[in-house]
């Protein structure tokens, strides 16, 4: 059976005294739009600068002075302007604040200045061969949508504000059953998991998450989900006598 982590954004995590966080990461179509957003932000910046360089500075040291400072300015500009937003207080680049989303490492705490540097540093491996490609691939790739430079730095994209979960509780009427085949320990598990948490996700994304078990259930949609709910409590309770049972999900 196929495990439907893939389709869920939240990540578990454990530490290491054995504590199990939970980090809801962001993927690369949010990533990308908060590049998009700190590139324009950069663009401005660095026209303006430019610009006052060019009116102003050059007049008092130079021009040739000035086209110096210019170029040692774009280089600490290009190569830390990610660093410096996301080493300090504020934790995000203003492009990421607007996506609400956020570097953390992977205990979940903030990023340390090293981790900043080396994961913005290999943003020229991610960026090769054209626009990021290694790196969106690398993210589609990883559980956690990391990017090379996340995999090295040891650092996850997660949403700062995790976007409101709304309950949709619905019934249904499962019929307890085994499954039809002998299932891994991990197997499961999974299931189990998929019981347990299928109250904070729409009824779409349950059905969806089930639909990824068709060959399982032998069924896909509602009736899908029905039956694999039915198989998660005949593991929970498998002596139980009771055969249909109305399921809060």
């Amino acid at each position: 059976m196929a495990a439907p982590t893939r389709l869920d954004t939240l990540q578990p995590v454990e530490l290491a005294d054995g504590v199990e966080i939970k980090l809801r990461v962001a993927g690369p179509a949010v990533r990308s739009t908060a590049w998009l957003i700190d590139l324009l932000i950069f663009c401005a910046g660095v026209f303006a600068l430019l610009l006052f360089l060019n009116l102003f500075v050059a007049q008092w040291i130079g021009f040739e002075m000035s086209q110096g400072f210019t170029a040692l300015v774009l280089f600490v500009s290009v190569w830390f302007y990610n660093v410096f937003f996301e080493a300090s207080r504020w934790g995000r680049t203003p492009g990421q604040k607007a996506m609400k989303i956020r570097v953390v490492s992977l205990t979940g705490g903030p990023v340390t200045v090293s981790q900043a540097v080396l994961r913005n540093f290999l943003r020229v491996i991610d960026f090769m061969p054209f626009m990021y490609l290694t790196g969106f691939l690398a993210c589609l790739f990883t559980r956690r949508f990391q990017r090379l430079g996340d995999l090295v730095a040891g650092t996850v994209m997660v949403y700062a504000d995790p976007p409101p979960v709304t309950l949709n509780q619905t019934q249904i009427h499962a019929e307890r059953r085994a499954p039809p085949v002998v299932l891994t320990r991990e197997e499961q598990a999974a299931l189990l998991q998929f019981i347990e948490r299928a109250p904070h996700w729409s009824d779409e994304r349950r059905v969806e998450l089930a639909n990824v078990v068709e060959p399982l259930t032998q069924s896909i949609g509602h009736e899908g989900l029905s039956r694999l709910c039915g198989m998660a409590l005949w593991l929970q309770e498998p002596e139980k006598k009771d055969s249909f049972t109305r399921l809060k999900v």
